[in-house]
């Protein structure tokens, strides 16, 4: 599916379901080689991802124990998916006026036994993320490696389990889908981001992350 088709797909299935799982978003290539990139960080970058934003956040190993790290266009592989999440939010903008104003996202590393209880990543009124993005970038995962994004609907059933396979693509509306992403039994990685509408005055982003 060419770029254009494929961002016309991801706006019809946002439209109509409110969420998209899509195959092979990433190329094998640029997937394993941020997977590549990913397990070649040093300890030292990934840092313990929290609950809550700004002077509300905590560290709650119940509720989660991933690993995270901040991407930015100053580093060649991590400028590359940055701008191809930039043209998927210009198409968006194009195809469902949705105003989003700029995406931040992060490394994520689940290391074997880590998980993230359900959680909305955004409440009605009460923050600028819109859409959530999860990018996946395991070789070879296998149902029985765990790690699981689990979607529910608004009656708390299960709507989607989706295994974390290389270059899929899982886009959602953030205020109206707790998820979980279940233990994992080996190292998962992928990159979490946010789509995020513009909710400040002087154009500054309002929370920041």
């Amino acid at each position: 599916m060419v770029t254009a088709e494929l961002h016309r797909h991801i706006a019809d299935e946002l439209a109509n379901n409110g969420y998209a799982i899509i195959d092979d978003f990433l190329e094998h290539e640029q997937a394993l080689g941020l997977h590549q990139y990913a397990l070649s960080l040093a300890d030292q970058h990934w840092h313990q991802a929290a609950i809550g934003r700004a002077e509300q956040q905590a560290i709650n190993t119940m509720v989660r124990r991933d690993r995270i790290l901040w991407l930015s266009p100053t580093q060649p592989i991590e400028a590359a998916y940055l701008a191809r999440m930039n043209a998927l939010k210009l198409a968006l903008n194009r195809e469902l006026f949705m105003g989003l104003f700029d995406y931040e996202c992060h490394l994520a590393h689940y290391p074997s036994g880590a998980f993230y209880k359900k959680h909305l990543d955004a409440f009605v009124g009460r923050s600028n993320r819109v859409l959530s993005t999860v990018a996946y970038l395991n070789p070879e995962w296998h149902d029985n490696d765990g790690g699981a994004l689990v979607i529910y609907d608004d009656r708390d059933q299960v709507l989607q389990r989706v295994t974390p396979k290389l270059g899929r693509l899982v886009i959602f509306l953030s205020t109206q889908f707790v998820h979980e992403v279940e233990r994992s039994f080996r190292d998962r990685f992928s990159v979490t981001g946010w789509f995020r509408v513009n909710a400040s005055v002087s154009g500054i982003v309002d929370p920041p992350r």
